[in-house]
């Protein structure tokens, strides 16, 4: 038996024309009957090809403002009869229903009209209906029909046409079907998430998730694991929507990294140069300062070692100045808004770096969602996009901070919510001299944060660790006073940290004995 399925008749129904009347052609030289709907049929009308209308197909005409065309048994009847079972046989030569071989179909723009804001009534009738109903029904009935929903399919359907003599093999078709299932999935998916937030429902009792293949990856988080990378439509700026100007293909690894890198140096704004280097999901640099090439190299002299093999996020485009900086040692990823010609040139000569130019940085205050997945399900939580202004500071100890000092901890407590918890960060003059990241004490992460603070203070031939006279931002509150004298003791001349604690007088009066500053924000930063 063989797998081939001629094709005779295809039913073309596109809300996105591009490639339309390239393929239409393709199939009328084949002698493929064309049927088709609405604007598609009057596209390929416009442009010489002989088309039907489905509406001569099933007698009626569309009807509702184009809400009822092709819901309609000789429609459906043509896509999911058996061609070798005679009663489906005998059935359609009893109704009249023509058989449908190849259908084509990409489906309203609900997910682009949310995106551009769409009110609530735009989005509703933007919902497709006959769309995602013909291609599922092509997709169950693949040993037939052939259905092709994703423009990027158009030539893989005409190459195999051509090897084919005008048949589609078995195979093909099902990868095709697999396609236009998980099309009609992520459909669904994204209505019923706008939906979920448009009427107001934080925790629906069904919640679905999609995604689109952006590439394949060599590996996962190590060599054994096999990983993809895929998007999901929302185009924030950031790796998902970058430009790889340069460079081997990014790893999932890579990827993770970025993103983390790309997010927070988008704390900053571009109101003034800053930079971010990443180092296993966590900085182990961050400074702002005159320039981009200044702020790249104070985020660097932070942690000279863990720099090497980074992450570098830039706030600004790439300049040739700071390209030149960035290139004196090993770099995985370096991604910003933009790069000059000047820039571009100087890593070209690096052909391991891999340079991401973007768009636009994300903005850090737009709610959207963060997943989890655990053992049987999947976590679901608002992404933390809570922050603190200086007004909403609350000032615990006799003596306030400084202007100085409440730039950096501002500063400090910008870093702090993209530490891995429990996360301590000691900062001086917009730069973090100190990074201490996911232990399971606080203590241990003020231990860690001060001896990298004297090694920087080595490394840069400093009389003292620049943790002297820096302030710290802790993401949580401090359960002990040990975690905060730890920092006192290294140098810190004022704190940040939410406060919420059973000992918060405690800690207090620690912070009083030892002549600090501390204020509270009310809020805490987990990152697990």
């Amino acid at each position: 038996m063989t797998s081939l399925a001629p094709l005779r008749r295809a039913l073309l129904s596109v809300s996105v024309k591009t490639g339309l009347v390239d393929l239409a052609r393709a199939l009328d030289a084949r002698g493929v009957e064309l049927l088709s709907t609405g604007g598609s049929a009057r596209t390929l009308r416009e442009a010489g090809l002989p088309v039907r209308d489905v509406a001569e197909v099933t007698g009626f005409p569309e009807m509702m403002d184009g809400r009822v065309k092709t819901l309609h048994p000789k429609v459906h009847g043509g896509l999911l009869a058996v061609r070798s079972d005679e009663s489906h046989v005998a059935a359609m030569q009893e109704h009249a229903i023509p058989a449908i071989d190849l259908l084509v179909v990409n489906l309203y723009p609900f997910e682009e009209t949310v995106a551009k804001g769409g009110d609530y009534e735009t989005c509703i009738e933007n919902i497709d209906i006959g769309g995602p109903a013909m291609i599922r029904a092509a997709a169950k009935n693949h040993a037939d029909v052939c259905v092709v929903t994703d423009v990027e399919d158009y030539e893989a359907l005409r190459a195999e046409l051509e090897r084919n003599d005008g048949q589609t093999d078995l195979p093909f078709r099902k990868r095709l079907a697999q396609t236009a299932y998980a099309r009609t999935a992520a459909y669904d998916a994204a209505v019923s998430t706008w939906m979920a937030a448009a009427i107001g429902e934080e925790a629906p009792r069904r919640r679905a998730f999609a995604g689109t293949l952006a590439q394949t990856l060599r590996y996962g988080e190590n060599p054994h694991q096999n990983a993809a990378f895929y998007t999901d439509g929302s185009n924030r700026p950031g790796v998902a929507t970058a430009a790889q100007i340069q460079g081997k293909a990014l790893s999932y690894n890579n990827i993770n990294d970025t993103d983390a890198a790309y997010e927070l140096v988008a704390e900053f704004g571009g109101d003034a140069p800053a930079c971010a280097i990443i180092k296993h999901a966590n900085p182990c640099g961050v400074a702002t300062g005159e320039t981009l090439k200044e702020a790249y190299a104070r985020a660097f002299d932070c942690d000279r070692t863990s720099a090497f093999g980074g992450i570098v996020a830039l706030n600004r485009p790439l300049d040739g100045a700071t390209a030149e900086e960035i290139a004196k040692i090993f770099t995985e990823v370096v991604i910003a808004p933009g790069a000059d010609d000047d820039a571009r040139a100087i890593f070209a000569a690096k052909k391991n770096l891999r340079l991401l130019v973007t768009d636009a940085l994300p903005d850090p205050r737009a709610p959207r969602l963060a997943y989890r997945q655990v053992a049987g399900g999947l976590l679901v939580q608002d992404h933390d996009s809570g922050f603190v202004t200086r007004e909403d500071l609350k000032v615990a100890t006799k003596r306030a901070p400084s202007a100085q000092e409440l730039d950096d901890l501002m500063f400090a407590w910008t870093v702090a919510r993209h530490v891995k918890s429990n996360a301590i960060v000691y900062a001086k003059d917009g730069q973090t001299v100190g990074v201490g990241a996911g232990q399971m004490s606080r203590l241990d992460s003020a231990l860690i944060a001060a001896a990298k603070a004297g090694r920087m203070g080595e490394a840069l031939g400093l009389a003292d660790s620049p943790a002297k006279g820096s302030v710290v931002a802790s993401d949580a509150f401090f359960p002990f006073a040990d975690g905060l004298m730890e920092a006192a003791g290294a140098g810190v001349t004022a704190v940040i940290q939410p406060g919420g604690s059973m000992r918060d007088a405690e800690v207090i009066a620690a912070a009083d004995e030892a002549g600090l500053a501390m204020v509270l924000t009310g809020m805490r930063h987990f990152r697990h």
